[in-house]
């Protein structure tokens, strides 16, 4: 990789070793039982993310269907940076800087689509085709002695890669290769027809919290009972009252860390979607059992799960579970039979694709894709400008659409107050919740690290060795 300039944070960064615990701040190191928490909201480590991480890692940037025909444009924010990404034609994305070469103007905000497939300067004219040509420049003979080249002052690329329906990029002019980088996590992301789901909706919530505080809180299972007592209302009953023997749902939860940072966790036959239902949760006919445990998920999140899933489960009722079969098998014949019917992508049905629905994968720095029957809701956290305390968290609701769909464009929702129960439902309010709240402890005077649960946090764990080893190169 190439290595920009070290600033003095960069240069502490330069001196660490392994874990970054020798020479830096002691506020910035971590161990295998917890997270120094000027990680967290120490200026200076932020500053050292943006120049160290933000930009030579691969992150995505937006979804395929933000720009879905040629011309179109979207543009992405990552701390100080503007970035603008262009479909070029059906096959084809470029990303640029943003500015353009005269005085620096944005060529663009927002979304929209280029008229005409040029990209115009609002300053002074100045113009480019999509493939970042120049075009035409306003009193060309004053510029550079009359010598000035369409090559001087070309857009300024970005490299881009363009996977399971998101665009990513890297800021980094010599960047590992987006093949080893998404290695470890490719085909679970392709057998979960992940590129084959569209836009259903889309919000963006400014958080006071870390971008890492905010994506952690999402890394594990074994917060539910607590934040979500509505789900397991057991294990909630033994946390805020005297319930004794509880079987938690979380102790069923797999953990999976890889190289690069990325890692997942699943639920495997533990799950509803899998036809499993919790002794206490039931209540009489197991189809009616299983619709109230999935209606509680399409209430809370309309994502994941959608009323049509349910509306397939309930073609089930009074029907004889046959020999040898299950509910859950039933209900997965029944999931895959209705999208044949619609030709509509579904993942892989294999056992380890099917185990995956319910739970999440993990693409580092800070993409989190939680699977489902064809739907995936997706998290996607960044830092808000250089604020340690401060991030933007995105909801993205997808799902694979009837071949005579035609799916959506993408477009976003900004949230105003993440409390309203009308822009942000039950479950990602109640998690939201939590977050500022975690932020605010992270700073005080008594608060020097976290404490790490050796399994099931060990993808927090994960995901911070790997950070260390861009801050620290």
């Amino acid at each position: 990789m190439s290595q920009p300039r070290k600033s003095a944070a960069a240069a502490l960064a330069a001196r660490a070793v392994s874990g970054g615990q020798n020479d830096w701040p002691p506020g910035w190191g971590f161990n295998s039982h917890g997270i120094n928490t000027g990680r967290y909201i120490d200026p200076r480590f932020a500053r050292l993310e943006h120049e160290r991480l933000w930009m030579r890692v691969w992150q995505a940037a937006a979804r395929l269907d933000e720009i879905p025909e040629s011309g179109d444009f979207t543009t992405y924010e990552i701390g100080d940076q503007s970035i603008l990404l262009v479909r070029i034609d059906a096959s084809t994305v470029k990303a640029y800087y943003n500015a353009c070469p005269h005085r620096g103007t944005a060529l663009a905000e927002g979304c929209g689509h280029f008229g005409r497939a040029r990209i115009i300067c609002p300053f002074h004219g100045w113009r480019w085709d999509l493939t970042g040509r120049n075009q035409f420049v306003l009193e060309r003979q004053e510029f550079c002695d009359g010598h000035l080249r369409d090559a001087d002052v070309a857009l300024k690329e970005v490299k881009v890669e363009l996977f399971a329906g998101f665009v990513f990029i890297n800021l980094d002019p010599d960047p590992e290769p987006f093949d080893a980088f998404i290695a470890p996590v490719r085909s679970v992301i392709e057998d979960l027809a992940i590129g084959d789901m569209h836009h259903y909706w889309w919000k963006s919530i400014s958080v006071p919290a870390n971008w890492k505080v905010a994506q952690e809180a999402f890394f594990e299972a074994f917060h539910v009972p607590a934040t979500h007592p509505q789900l397991e209302k057991a294990g909630a009953e033994m946390i805020f009252g005297d319930r004794k023997d509880v079987e938690f749902s979380h102790r069923n939860v797999s953990y999976d860390v890889y190289p690069h940072g990325h890692g997942r966790f699943y639920g495997g036959k533990k799950t509803p979607m899998a036809g499993h239902v919790r002794e206490d949760a039931r209540k009489g006919d197991p189809v009616d059992d299983m619709a109230a445990r999935l209606k509680l998920l399409v209430d809370g999140m309309d994502a994941m799960i959608l009323q049509e899933d349910i509306d397939i489960l309930m073609s089930l009722k009074g029907k004889p579970v046959p020999e040898g079969s299950s509910l859950g098998g039933e209900y997965m014949k029944a999931l895959y039979a209705r999208a044949a019917e619609q030709g509509r992508p579904m993942p892989k049905p294999v056992p380890e694709i099917i185990g995956m629905w319910g739970g999440e994968v993990f693409i580092f720095p800070n993409l989190m894709i939680l699977p489902q029957a064809g739907n995936a809701m997706i998290y996607r956290v960044r830092p808000q400008g250089s604020d340690p305390d401060h991030c933007i968290f995105e909801i993205l609701s997808t799902k694979t659409y009837p071949a005579a769909v035609t799916p959506p464009r993408a477009s976003v929702e900004r949230v105003t107050d993440i409390r309203d129960p009308e822009q942000v439902r039950l479950i990602p309010r109640q998690d939201l919740g939590n977050i500022p709240r975690i932020q605010k402890g992270l700073h005080a005077r008594g608060m020097r690290h976290s404490w790490l649960a050796a399994d099931q946090e060990k993808i927090i764990l994960n995901m911070h060795r790997e950070l260390d080893r861009y801050l620290g190169s």
